[in-house]
């Protein structure tokens, strides 16, 4: 009998760890405002991302639409800063990263013209976690911004939940997103 239970323990095992090995990511998801946590800065009104992932890479295409900056809000400098959230810290576009663990290195156009991005992605169990990395010298001196998403598969696979967190010289941010695919 204890054979039989240390025997079924083992496949079960065998069988989750392959299942995390194989999540797939791939499709089109739709952001669930309502059942999201979004930090208010991001004034995020609908989010749609579109997934591709092969055995070596997954590319990850992400459209929002914001809402508008409250009418009290100051005005932004022309030409500053890169727009929000932008390419540098989880915006709108499309970042390809290497599903071996190593870290990537891509050139992206920021307000000063381009610069590197670091991106790396790493697997622990059924999570996936996607980092970027940027940094640049702008007009108040050097500036560091890093993302870092953990991406959770709903048993169904229908469902994902993404927790995000943002740093950067305003500070740092965090968010967690559900998404449906569609």
């Amino acid at each position: 009998m204890k054979k039989f239970v240390f025997l079924l323990a083992a496949l079960c095992m065998f069988a989750s760890a392959s299942f995390a090995q194989k999540a797939n990511y791939a499709g089109t998801w739709t952001l669930d405002t309502a059942k999201s946590k979004l930090d208010e800065r991001a004034r995020v009104e609908s989010m749609t991302m579109t997934v591709e992932q092969t055995e070596t890479e997954i590319k990850v295409t992400t459209a929002t639409k914001r809402q508008a900056p409250p009418a009290d809000a100051p005005a932004r400098p022309a030409g500053g800063g890169g727009g929000g959230m932008g390419r540098m810290g989880g915006g709108d576009g499309t970042t390809t990263y290497d599903l071996s663990g190593k870290e990537t290195k891509v050139d992206i156009d920021g307000p000063n013209g381009k610069m590197p991005q670091m991106l790396k992605a790493t697997k622990d169990g059924a999570k996936l976690t996607l980092s970027k990395s940027s940094s640049f010298s702008g007009p108040m001196g050097d500036v560091t911004i890093t993302t870092k998403e953990t991406w959770e598969l709903g048993a169904d696979g229908k469902s994902l939940t993404v927790n995000r967190e943002q740093s950067s010289p305003r500070g740092t941010n965090t968010s967690t997103m559900v998404f449906t695919k569609s």
